[in-house]
């Protein structure tokens, strides 16, 4: 699981804006230049099935989708939070 999510490189990206409240798909790919629909699409499928996110459909015409990050997922972008300031302490810049 670990290394299919760490090595989507959008994975990383999603988690990054979806802690600065942007939850809806379209918002996703307009804030992030080059992140295209399908390769957003395929990441947010491979975190709702590994349950780090969970997906929220609204009954409103039109259709609205958010994206919300699990209980599991707040665990999991802690080891992440983790990993990444291990790495900041490997390379000298604590």
């Amino acid at each position: 699981m670990v290394e299919t999510i760490v090595g989507c490189k959008w994975s990383l990206t999603v988690y990054q804006l979806l802690s600065q409240d942007i939850n809806r798909p379209g918002e996703m790919v307009r804030s992030v230049e080059g992140l295209t629909t399908k390769v957003l699409n395929q990441c947010l499928k491979r975190n709702l099935e590994f349950g780090i996110l969970e997906k929220i459909s609204y009954p409103e015409i039109p259709p609205r989708v958010e994206y919300r990050v699990t209980s599991f997922g707040e665990k999991f972008m802690l080891v992440l939070d983790s990993l990444s300031q291990l790495q900041r302490e490997i390379d000298g810049n604590v």
